[in-house]
């Protein structure tokens, strides 16, 4: 296979998986009532940003120089993106380190929250630490979401380096 194709494939691929996280992300949500917290907001857009970016390699398909380019923004969003995950893990296995409370609650509502307050007091509102990182409301094989989003972090860093490399 061509090299070109090949990162282009893999990049596709990248983009599918960030951007089906997003939508289970959403799904749990809007459907089945996890509230995220500011954390969570964070991880939902550096997963987003990686997806934008595993979507313009997969466009762009880049040779040599653009292929290196793409390898190492790639890996300093998907490391950005895993720190947030490991502070968000930090907060919800060491809960008395007196910062529990660290995101909104009631994200889903930010249309609301515009209409009554205005934009400026929506986005205080949405941004100020009132949720809280600590609580563990879902897990998967005993590991918590924000467990999950640092794996497939790191995963698909490597499918960034993987599918920019020099050939």
């Amino acid at each position: 296979m061509e090299p070109r194709t090949q990162c282009r494939r893999l990049n596709a691929l990248g983009a599918v998986i960030a951007f089906a996280l997003i939508g289970y992300a959403l799904f749990a949500q809007h459907v089945q009532g996890y509230e995220p917290c500011l954390l969570c907001v964070f991880q939902r857009i550096a997963m987003i940003a990686l997806g934008i970016f595993f979507a313009a390699a997969a466009i762009h398909a880049p040779a040599k120089v653009g292929a290196h380019i793409y390898k190492i923004l790639g890996m300093a969003i998907a490391a950005i993106g895993a720190g947030i995950a490991a502070r968000h893990l930090y907060l919800q296995y060491t809960p008395s380190t007196g910062y529990g409370s660290c995101g909104p609650s009631g994200m889903g509502g930010v249309l609301y929250l515009i209409n009554i307050l205005g934009p400026r007091s929506a986005l205080h509102k949405i941004f100020y630490p009132t949720g809280s990182c600590a609580t563990v409301d879902w897990t998967f094989l005993g590991l918590s979401m924000p467990g999950w989003v640092l794996l497939w972090f790191v995963a698909l860093g490597d499918l960034t380096f993987f599918a920019n490399r020099r050939r």
